[in-house]
């Protein structure tokens, strides 16, 4: 019988600055799926956490989504509507089938998203690649490719579209950061949790402390039609590309939806202009 794989790197230079768990040793519960855990600047600082205590599911950088045609491969208890946060059987887990490439600044897979029964509810090609910027940043890009089945399309769905108020429409390409204090976001225009949560800002940074006290900043794009900015600071550091933050997003049969993530990942606290520019050499 077949062991766990070893989390496969990511270099810039020689230098690590992800690891990549394929096949994460989680409780189903946590919405098992590859993630990458740690991410790190190229000063060394730690801008990812997994499994923190208030959220034990949240796992680095990863895709999931809460509702997919009702399995929950976000992890944690589902919202319901009328009744809220509730525990159910109903976790499935994203898993990595094969590889279709490995280099130290390239990785690109297959995958599985499957329901609790084992059912193939999506089938994903995920590329992630580590390209050097400046002295001081380097940029993730993540590029998924979800395809639904020939007979079915596929719902996606968020705590929000079941119900629940506050903005609270996470679920696609989540990242959960690690901050010594509270995190600051901000875009082009505006400036904090509340300001950012739900729009559609054609890129959006998270600056803070990492556990090591070196400052970083995180610069993301990637947002596709339909797609918003959710975004927590206050009760956790976190940024996710929401693919149904007000509305469920649908893959229809035998179509593909694609989207490409980029993240700047740069030691220091990064300005707008910085950002701007950063952003705009892509």
């Amino acid at each position: 019988m077949k062991g766990p794989q070893e989390p496969a790197r990511l270099l810039v230079g020689g230098t690590e600055v992800a690891r990549y768990v394929v096949d994460p040793a989680v409780d189903a519960r946590h919405g098992p799926r590859p993630y990458l855990h740690p991410v790190r600047t190229l000063g060394g600082t730690v801008v990812t956490a997994a499994l923190p205590a208030d959220h034990v599911w949240h796992l680095g950088a990863s895709l999931a989504v809460q509702d997919v045609d009702g399995t929950n491969l976000w992890g944690g208890r589902t919202y319901v509507r009328d009744v809220g946060y509730t525990w159910r059987d109903d976790h499935g887990r994203i898993a990595h089938t094969g590889w279709s490439q490995r280099a130290a600044d390239r990785l690109a897979h297959r995958l599985e998203w499957r329901d609790p029964h084992g059912r193939v509810v999506l089938t994903e090609q995920r590329t992630l690649a580590a390209t050097p910027v400046e002295s001081d940043v380097w940029r993730l890009d993540v590029g998924s490719a979800l395809s639904a089945p020939p007979d079915r399309e596929v719902r996606l769905g968020s705590p929000a579209t079941n119900g629940r108020a506050g903005g609270a429409g996470y679920g696609g390409f989540f990242w959960r950061a690690v901050v010594d204090g509270e995190a600051a976001v901000f875009t082009a225009d505006a400036a904090g949790e509340e300001a950012v949560n739900g729009s559609a800002a054609p890129w959006l940074a998270l600056t803070g402390v990492g556990p090591g006290g070196g400052a970083y900043t995180l610069v993301f794009d990637g947002l596709g039609p339909g797609d918003r900015w959710f975004v927590r600071t206050a009760m956790y550091p976190g940024v996710c590309v929401a693919f149904a933050f007000d509305a469920p997003a649908v893959v229809p049969a035998r179509a593909t939806r694609k989207g490409r993530y980029r993240v700047w990942v740069a030691d220091g606290r990064v300005d707008r202009d910085r950002c701007a520019d950063l952003v705009s050499r892509r």
